[in-house]
């Protein structure tokens, strides 16, 4: 694990030229960095995070000059949006064009793209010249990693290269658009809000429930801890973790603010959601990671609001609630 600076970003590109493995620091979450035109590479990707191979990867770019020769076409609101939100937590789903291996795309015809916004990460893609499939460098369906030594903790030496650019700003993936149907569908809630979206496009933007496009993040159990996640509405958070404790389990709880109280000596271990969206996105992953750290057998989580960047917390939250396999 090395300090991001111009040695190591020199160094990064060459072991991403060589077929290696690096992982890189983004504004939403570390991403396992491979060169998208080397089969092996993002095979090793795919070994490595124990991630089924149809599951797309999303192609990283160093800056929005560079989309055309990785897609089919450009349509008129893939520009608008790359002009309003690139670099920054938005990727966008496209027709693919040749440059793009099946291997990448889970064997669609489409592509996820984006621009991301971290200084190492656009150095490293300045750098390096070509498309990087970078999707979070953790095992598939755990925690995100939003530091350097989440990365090093999860997956140590089968990572060829640590780059640490500090903690994630963003801290949940990127929101993804799907741009191949006529109306855009937000297929993964996450740093760019629907609200803006909608802004920059000047009309209403789909979120639905299934889609045919396949994206990550969509798996039924996804950014899980080892402890078993239970969303409750605000108001009962308490009451289900006092009930869970006297059945014999330790329980970790996610207090809402204004938070209910808590009887004295309660045997809980208690985080409070920050007070803002941006601050509890930046910090949800490291506060689910807090209770594996604990050795809680189950977090009880309140519902958040679902406005602005809430909606990709809720998701993250309901993910991480999913059934697990």
């Amino acid at each position: 694990m090395v300090t991001a600076g111009a040695p190591e970003i020199a160094r990064a590109a060459e072991v991403l030229r060589s077929g290696g493995l690096v992982a890189i620091p983004t504004e939403t979450v570390y991403g396992l960095g491979a060169d998208a035109e080397n089969p092996a590479a993002v095979a090793r990707v795919f070994a490595v995070k124990g991630r089924p191979a149809s599951h797309p990867l999303i192609l990283h770019l160093a800056g929005v000059e560079q989309l055309p020769e990785w897609v089919a076409d450009v349509p008129p609101t893939a520009r608008r949006l790359a002009e309003r939100f690139w670099p920054g937590p938005l990727t966008l789903v496209l027709r693919r064009s040749g440059r793009v291996g099946l291997a990448v795309t889970g064997g669609l015809d489409t592509v996820a793209v984006r621009v991301p916004d971290h200084p190492v990460a656009r150095a490293l893609l300045s750098a390096f010249g070509g498309g990087v499939v970078a999707p979070s460098a953790n095992r598939f369906g755990s925690v995100s990693p939003t530091t350097a030594e989440h990365v090093r903790a999860e997956l140590g030496a089968e990572v060829d290269l640590i780059l640490d650019g500090g903690p994630c700003q963003v801290g949940v993936e990127s929101t993804i658009v799907d741009l191949t149907a006529e109306v855009p569908s937000v297929l993964r809630p996450g740093g760019a809000t629907v609200e803006d979206l909608e802004a920059a496009i000047g009309g209403p933007v789909a979120v639905p429930a299934t889609s045919r496009v396949r994206v990550p993040g969509q798996h039924p159990s996804h950014y899980a801890p080892r402890a078993r996640v239970v969303l409750v509405a605000p108001d009962r958070v308490v009451a289900e973790a006092l009930q869970a404790q006297r059945s014999g389990q330790r329980v970790g709880v996610l207090l809402p603010r204004p938070g209910p109280g808590l009887p004295a000596g309660a045997d809980l271990v208690v985080r409070s959601v920050p007070a803002s969206s941006a601050a509890y996105g930046q910090r949800l992953y490291g506060l689910l990671r807090e209770f594996d750290e604990q050795d809680c057998d189950l977090i009880i989580a309140s519902e958040p609001d679902r406005a602005g960047l809430g909606l990709a917390i809720a998701n993250r939250l309901q993910r991480a609630a999913g059934p697990r396999p």
